[in-house]
Parts: structure tokens; C-alpha cells; sequence
């Protein structure tokens, strides 16, 4: 393990994915970006929380907060697009060896209707990657 690239939305579960990062880059010695993407979906009104820059912009510094308590230093970066596709590429591009992400715990219904980021992520990424739950 080289190089961690983490989706932090600021939920439940991406803090723990954090903790897992953590955990995990402590132990590899492995590189660190965190990656907190925002959503775009042409047309909607009013606009989603999820998809303000701003909101995005503070999860990061979150992170950057937990990541520094731990002494750990990490790049950050925050896309616009389609959330599973831009962690994909970004990993694809970056040379990310493992993916780490948590899983909101949808049910059939909700990932039907709504999409898995992680599941998706997990069926599509040439990385290794981490579910946290």
C-alpha cells in the first residue's frame, strides 16, 4: 500500500473510512488525498446542499483537522461531476493502490433509485478498495 485516496463527504461513514485511513496509513506509511466531490445536476432547483462548493470545501478541512491530529499530511482535493466516476479517474490517474470509502448502508429500494457511490466505486476501480460501514 502506496497511496490512499479517501472520499469524505462528512457523513458517519466517511468518518469512519477516515479512522480506516488512518489506521492504515499509520501502518503502511502510505500517502494520503482526500477527495470530497461535488455533485452537479444540471437543472435542479433549489440546489441541493450536497452539491454547494462550500459545504464540500469545510468536510475537507474536517478531514484535514482529524488528519493533523494524527500527524498526518495529506493532499486535498475537491472535483465537480458524477461522485463515483471522479473518485474512478482520480484514482485511475493518480496511481492510487487502494480506495477507501463509506457505505451509507442503502437498501435495494434506495440503491436502485438513488445509486451506491461505494458500490459502484468497488465494482469499477482498478484499486483496492475499503468499504467502511
Amino acid at each position: 500500500m502506496k497511496r490512499i485516496l479517501i472520499a469524505y463527504d462528512g457523513s458517519a461513514p466517511a468518518r469512519r473510512a477516515l479512522d480506516t485511513t488512518i489506521e492504515l496509513a499509520k501502518a503502511t506509511g502510505a500517502g494520503v488525498t482526500v477527495v470530497s466531490v461535488v455533485p452537479v445536476h444540471p437543472g435542479r432547483v433549489p440546489i441541493d446542499p450536497w452539491d454547494d462548493p462550500s459545504v464540500h470545501a469545510q468536510e475537507l478541512r474536517e478531514a484535514k483537522a482529524v488528519l493533523a491530529e494524527h500527524g498526518i499530511v495529506a493532499e486535498y482535493l475537491m472535483p465537480h461531476g458524477d461522485p463515483a466516476r471522479q473518485i474512478e479517474m482520480l484514482a485511475e490517474q493518480g496511481g492510487f493502490d487502494t480506495i477507501v470509502i463509506g457505505s451509507r448502508g442503502l437498501g435495494v429500494v434506495s440503491r436502485f433509485l438513488q445509486g451506491s457511490v461505494s458500490e459502484h466505486v468497488a465494482t469499477h476501480a482498478d484499486a483496492t478498495v475499503v468499504i467502511t460501514r
